[in-house]
């Protein structure tokens, strides 16, 4: 949650006036569009945090939209904004009640009820609402009723 609030924060300071929201787990969404990617890979006791935002161009994905920033901030000028956005949004987090934190990431997510198609591993899929997240992150997905909690899986906005 850290790492993609800090990504919106930095995006709406570099380029304001852009439609964005977050999209879990890990995406930054310019309307319905991918403008920007983060990769968490833990290595022993530390997390390893990659962002991929396409400042000057998108690349062409067969079947998902994407967007970019047309150039408005060059990477010499994003990555210091980037990471200074990161280390306040860390210290917020170690602070913060895990509640607080994740009311905070679903301000700036995509509206509750969005429908959703998850896909969880090889050919299982599961489709539903988006019904929020929960304090430690995970997906609350609204399935006919029930609240399914996805905790890995990657998202695709219906």
């Amino acid at each position: 949650m850290a790492a993609g609030l800090a990504l919106i924060e930095a995006v709406d300071t570099a380029a304001e006036g852009r439609d964005l929201a977050l999209k879990w787990p890990n995406d930054l969404m310019s309307r319905d569009a991918k403008l920007a990617g983060i990769l968490l890979e833990r290595s022993g006791e530390r997390v390893v945090a990659g962002f991929g935002v396409n400042l000057a161009m998108a690349p062409q994905i067969e079947g998902r939209a994407t967007a970019d920033l047309g150039g408005a901030v060059a990477p010499k000028a994003f990555a210091p904004l980037l990471a200074a956005s990161f280390a306040r949004m860390l210290d917020a987090w170690r602070s913060a009640e895990p509640d607080a934190f994740a009311r905070a990431w679903l301000a700036r997510a995509h509206p509750l009820g969005t429908p959703l198609k998850v896909h969880l591993n090889g050919d299982a899929y599961v489709s539903g609402t988006f019904a929020g997240i929960e304090p430690d992150g995970a997906l609350r997905l609204d399935v006919g009723g029930e609240i399914q909690l996805i905790r890995a899986g990657d998202v695709h906005l219906r």
